[in-house]
């Protein structure tokens, strides 16, 4: 391979394992980010063996001696014209290791020596180093400095969880959508938690036709939802129920924020669950109100006091589950959702935050209980947009408990999330610490920066000060889904985006038709008006 080498400079200063400087010409100097090769010697097995060495460019650097800032600009020129200024440029490269005859990845325990010679990493290399065997990798676009260099993701590295960060606007739902088309394509059952409809078009291609596995795809919505699209637009919706008889005592105290330590209030809430069971086979939380709130029936039945004040006192928190408006007479089974090679997509736009909460809740729950049971064999993958709504850093929700749950262990049973969130400093630390893997788009708020680096042990400060310059589409990716960490443009989506911005110059010309067409209504309007007076007039004088 090294006849076809292209030699673009020497390693000069000081060098170690980990970085090393450069020297260039200065016509020849790589662009930064640019990614290079040099050889070092490694033990491997025990026997010194050369090994190529890959780095990329963090910084590049020019220099002069004899035009410095302390000369006067006529005498900077004359240098020039008499050709007399001396120009060097040299940069600073980060190692990111040297690949094994195995394919996996080492870094040096040598430093790379100076005077080595540095040249443009081939291509070849570069789609080894990026890429993974077809039946592992997932395929989300390529280098951006190299184009014809593809990047994939190890479906391996989603074994510890994934955090997906970005500002609005970034890419991170489109891409998104990729990842799901993706792992469906390879065989794995997603559910997505959808505030905002932005995942309900992944059964349609960009053309908005059905696509090859639509039947695969079911979009789920409760019918308290609104819905952002119709079902039209989206195609056939399962709803999405819960009753609320099928509630235990535990499951309304969670729901209602009744604390276990309020142990006169949960046992007038057992009490008239208990009675309102025995009476009916599904009920409402208006029917369970009822209930409690004659509760002075039970002095009758030599009731303690103190459980029939505690009833009672259970209405308050009662009553803000019967606002919710979304409990239904049937519950949709969890089995639905978790089948062989199949994408559910919640979509819970045009909810309150509070029942979107709560439906995450009991879906999460529930996947997490069968799964953990045993009863399912293959692996799942849930995406959570938006979980900065979910699982906040500040405050409790439905959903928090059992996100973080499946952040500590859901791996164990194959239970694997997906996080996304565009203000990782408002997400609570141990979701967000828990993804071994992240993909970064651009970041420009310093809270979400700060928090970015918390999280992630492997974003070195040069990567972390490019995020605000990243462009749409571009992301740094760092941990078990790369080799090393690696900066990528995002490649086109097979599916159709629900999530994209509006046609705001589209929208508002549309507008000005749509006004211009209302003037001549109503000039016609007032014409044929002005006509019928006119005649009216000219009748009553004849």
């Amino acid at each position: 391979m090294s006849g076809t080498l292209k030699e673009v400079g020497v390693i000069v200063g000081e060098a170690s394992s980990n970085e090393f400087f450069f020297s260039s010409k200065p016509g020849e100097m790589p662009s930064r980010w640019e990614y290079l090769l040099t050889h070092s010697e490694e033990d491997v097995d025990g026997t010194p063996k050369q090994v190529e060495v890959v780095a990329q460019i963090e910084r590049v650097l020019s220099a002069s001696q004899a035009l410095t800032k302390e000369l006067d600009f006529e005498i900077i020129k004359k240098l020039i014209e008499s050709g007399l200024a001396d120009r060097k440029v040299w940069g600073k490269a980060r190692v990111l290791g040297y690949l094994t005859e195995t394919g996996d990845l080492q870094m040096p325990k040598k430093a790379v020596m100076p005077g080595k010679p540095v040249y443009i990493a081939p291509t070849e290399l570069l789609e080894k180093f990026y890429s993974y065997p077809a039946e592992e990798a997932i395929k989300i676009g390529s280098l951006i400095t190299r184009n014809e260099v593809p990047v994939s993701l190890s479906v391996k590295g989603f074994r510890r969880h994934l955090g997906l960060i970005a500002q609005t606007g970034s890419g991170k739902t489109y891409l998104a959508g990729i990842i799901a088309d993706e792992l469906l394509r390879k065989g794995g059952t997603l559910v997505m938690l959808d505030p905002h409809a932005d995942y309900v078009f992944l059964s349609r291609s960009v053309d908005g036709k059905r696509n090859e596995l639509s039947d695969r795809i079911t979009v789920f919505r409760n019918p308290a939802s609104t819905g952002r699209y119709s079902e039209a637009e989206v195609g056939k919706i399962t709803p999405y129920e819960i009753c609320f008889s099928d509630l235990d005592l535990g499951g309304v105290c969670l729901i209602s924020g009744i604390s276990e330590g309020y142990t006169n209030i949960v046992a007038g809430l057992q009490r008239a669950l208990e009675e309102l069971k025995g009476e009916k086979d599904t009920f409402q939380p208006d029917d369970l109100i009822e209930k409690l709130e004659t509760a002075d029936k039970w002095k009758e039945q030599d009731v303690d006091a103190k459980v029939i004040s505690g009833a009672k006192s259970a209405v308050k928190y009662l009553r803000r589950l019967a606002r919710m408006q979304v409990f239904t007479n049937a519950s949709t089974n969890i089995d639905q959702m978790l089948r062989p090679m199949h994408l559910s997509v919640v979509d819970l736009s045009g909810l309150d935050d509070e029942v979107s909460d709560y439906i995450a809740s009991r879906i999460l729950s529930d996947i997490y209980e069968k799964i953990s049971d045993g009863k399912f064999e293959y692996p799942v993958f849930v995406f959570v947009e938006e979980a900065h709504r979910f699982i906040p850093a500040e405050g409790r929700t439905y959903s928090g408990p059992i996100i973080k749950k499946i952040a500590a262990e859901g791996r164990k049973f194959g239970v694997f999330l997906i996080v996304i969130t565009q203000r990782p400093s408002k997400i609570h630390s141990d979701a967000l610490s828990q993804c071994n893997s992240q993909i970064i788009m651009r970041i420009t708020n310093p809270q979400d920066q700060n928090a970015i680096a918390v999280s992630s042990e492997r974003l070195g400060e040069n990567l972390l000060n490019d995020l605000p310059g990243l462009n749409t589409g571009e992301a740094v990716i760092v941990g078990e889904m790369t080799r090393a960490p690696v900066m990528a443009r995002i490649k086109k989506r097979r599916t159709r985006e629900g999530g994209s911005d509006i046609d705001i110059m589209g929208k508002m010309k549309d507008a000005v038709k749509r006004a211009k067409e209302e003037t001549v209504g109503n000039e016609s309007q007032r014409l044929r008006e002005d006509i019928k007076g006119f005649t009216d007039s000219f009748k009553k004088e004849e």
